[in-house]
């Protein structure tokens, strides 16, 4: 599978809502995602941290909604443009947020994925 055929493919979960399939499909057992921030979830590796840090954020949020545009390709990286409606429940404060993915790909695995906001 071609990065292009990895990305057309994760991005269309994504887009179905399929997040965690997605993940349990595509990404490589030794992922790691690193955020835009300070604190222990800037960086984590692995799929059970990247899951945990997944359910974390949904957890935490209440998604009124979201959309993923792309993907983007570009040799063995590509990008997802993320929109989403949220509130912070421990806040009460709803926000829109946007974030682009950037995605790593070998041997056929996502195997770094790097947001920015």
């Amino acid at each position: 599978m071609t990065t292009a055929e990895l990305a057309k493919a994760f991005t269309g979960m994504l887009k179905a809502g399929q997040h965690e399939e997605a993940a349990q499909k595509y990404n490589s057992p030794e992922i790691v995602s690193l955020e835009a921030m300070e604190g222990p979830m800037a960086r984590v590796q692995g799929t059970a941290a990247v899951k945990a840090k997944s359910d974390w954020f949904y957890n935490a949020h209440e998604i009124h909604s979201a959309s993923a545009e792309g993907p983007f390709v570009n040799g063995d990286q590509f990008s997802v443009l993320f929109n989403m409606d949220v509130t912070t429940k421990e806040t009460g404060q709803r926000m829109a947020m946007q974030e682009v993915g950037l995605y790593t790909v070998k041997d056929g695995k996502i195997v770094e994925e790097k947001f920015f906001y």
